[in-house]
This record gives structure tokens, C-alpha cells and sequence, in this order.
């Protein structure tokens, strides 16, 4: 069962609560935090995308740098330095726009948004997805697999997937999802999601994982886009790796293994900063200005604030 984890306070009266459910693991692995359902699986989104870049890897993909591995990985905004890489990784391997398997959407970042709008049209790879999608075609390719059916969950690339996150969450096989770029998607439950984020920043220098998890930390931006939730907190925290799923989803990992994943019932992101912040703070990061601007997001009445969003006091 949820909790109430992050509140909204307008004008000193309590507004709205966004229930969820976390866990926060110490560098042992074991949790010092459990709240709510951190055992049932969910689906964890874009926080598979680490791992579903772990699978291209092992199966030969081989990124010219940490960029273009970082774009593997990303819900990137649709911005220009986005869209680049995803044409370079495109092009070196033949492969042309049409043939990604995403949907056609328009970037997510408001001028770029802006700019794709005046243009008439969305694209593919404007989508937040296209960089996996753009790997996940290298790799067929340098594997002689069918580029056609790539999403389908009995291609070679997609079985492999499934058995990487299966090896590094330690779930049972289960019932697939659809996620919303079009690929399966693997439940996974909270407590063991953290654990496979522990293991990428703790993995041997070189391997797939830590190379994976190296990316990340090195592109934040990259993962994201301007004002990102990534971004912003790896920005502000030193060391962290962490990645952000649609629909109130997130995991992450400090070096030594310390890691966390929670789940918003709602899916509201407003909650996200706040409670990504509180459980930092249990994790015992440097505290500084920037962590604290961004653990209470303002809550605005007539062009001034009145308000906060803010991890509730004594949730973690």
C-alpha cells in the first residue's frame, strides 16, 4: 500500500498529497528506507534504459563516445545537440529516420518545441526515445538481425534485453508491457530496481554497467535536456547517476552503491524534485544551496510565491 510521500502547501493550507512508494538501499545493499509497495513491480518507464544499453553493448554496439552512448539511454528533449546525435548514430550505421520504429512527436523543450512546430510537422526523432531506438538499430545491424519487427518481443535483440534486466533486477519472468515508444516493457519491482542501479555504478571499470553508468554521469544533459530533472540533480550532486521514467518514476545511485527508486500513484512530476531531493538528503549527500532550491519547488498566486511543493516532513 502507497504513502503520502510529497505535499502541496498554498498559502499555509495543505492542498494536495501525492502518495507513492520508495526505497532507499545503503552501500550493503540492504534498505534503510521502505515505504509503501517496494516489493509489488510496477513498470519502471525510461529507468529501463540504462539497462536496456547494457544489453546493446554486450551485443556489439559500439558508440564512438560516452555522447552517443549517453543518447542510448536518454528521454532526451528534442533539442539540437539531441537531435545531432541521434542523426550521427543514424548515418554511421545507414540508417535514415524512417527507419526508426518510434512514434513521430514533437520535442518536449519549449523552443525547440517551438521551432518543430512552426516547421508543420512532428518527427521521430524529435521523440524522447529515438536515440534508443537509433542504437537499438545499430546493434541489429552489426548483429545481422532483422532491422523490420525490432520492437516485437520475440526478436533476438528484445530477447536479449529481457534477459539482461532479468539478470540484473533478479525479477521473475512476467507478463510484458507496451511502453510508449512502442517497445516491451519489463515489471519490475522498486526494491530491486535500486539494486540493478547499485550494481551499474559498482561495477568493474570497462564493463558494460560501469561504462553505461559512466555515460550518464559525464551527459547529463544529454539524458535529458534543459531544466531537466536529471540534469538538475546530477548537477547538483557529485557522483550521482540517475534516471527519470514517465509517469513518476525514478532511480538513481551514489559511487559507493547507495542507491533509491520510487513510484508516484499519480504520475504528477511536480512531485518528483522534491522527493528525489528528500531522499538525497537521507542518503547523506554534501547539502548545498542548489539542493535546497530544488527541494522546494515554489507554488505561485498572482506572480508571487505563496506556496511550496515539498517532501512531507518525516517521509523518509
Amino acid at each position: 500500500m502507497s504513502v503520502e510521500l510529497v505535499e502541496v502547501v498554498r498559502s499555509g493550507f495543505r492542498e494536495c498529497v501525492h502518495r507513492g512508494s520508495v526505497v532507499v538501499l545503503g552501500a550493503d545493499g540492504e534498505p534503510v528506507v521502505q515505504r509503501g509497495a517496494v516489493h509489488l513491480p510496477i513498470f519502471p518507464r525510461s529507468t529501463n534504459k540504462p539497462m536496456q544499453a547494457i544489453t546493446l553493448l554486450r551485443n556489439g554496439f559500439d558508440p564512438v563516445d560516452d555522447a552517443e552512448l549517453a543518447i542510448a539511454t536518454a528521454s532526451h528533449f528534442g533539442e539540437p545537440e539531441h537531435v545531432h546525435l541521434v542523426e550521427r548514430l543514424l548515418h554511421r550505421y545507414g540508417f535514415d529516420e524512417k527507419q526508426l520504429q518510434c512514434p513521430a512527436d514533437y520535442p518536449f523543450e519549449e523552443r525547440a518545441r517551438a521551432t518543430a512546430v512552426s516547421a508543420g510537422h512532428p518527427r521521430r526523432i524529435y521523440m524522447n526515445c529515438s536515440g534508443k531506438h537509433a542504437a537499438m538499430l545499430a546493434t541489429c545491424k552489426i548483429n545481422d538481425w532483422p532491422t523490420e519487427g525490432y520492437l516485437a518481443e520475440q526478436h533476438p535483440l528484445q530477447q536479449s534485453v529481457i534477459a539482461t534486466i532479468a539478470e540484473l533486477t533478479g525479477e521473475p519472468e512476467t507478463d510484458l508491457g507496451i511502453d510508449g515508444c512502442g517497445l516491451p516493457i519489463i515489471p519490475v519491482s522498486l526494491v530491486n530496481l535500486a539494486r540493478a542501479f547499485a550494481a551499474m555504478v559498482t561495477a568493474a571499470p570497462g564493463s558494460p554497467q560501469r561504462r553505461v553508468a559512466e555515460a550518464i554521469r559525464a551527459h547529463p544533459r544529454v539524458i535529458s535536456g534543459t531544466n531537466g530533472a536529471d540534469l538538475l540533480a546530477m548537477g547538483a550532486t557529485p557522483g550521482l547517476v540517475c534516471k527519470i521514467g514517465a509517469d513518476g518514476v525514478h532511480a538513481g545511485a551514489l559511487p559507493d552503491g547507495s542507491a533509491f527508486a520510487y513510484k508516484i500513484d499519480d504520475g504528477h512530476d511536480r512531485a518528483r524534485m522534491p522527493l528525489t531531493l528528500a531522499v538525497l538528503q537521507r542518503l547523506g549527500v554534501e547539502w548545498t544551496d542548489a539542493h535546497s532550491e530544488l527541494a522546494a519547488q515554489p507554488i505561485m498566486g498572482g506572480g508571487a510565491r505563496v506556496g511550496v511543493i515539498r517532501a512531507i516532513p518525516g517521509a523518509l
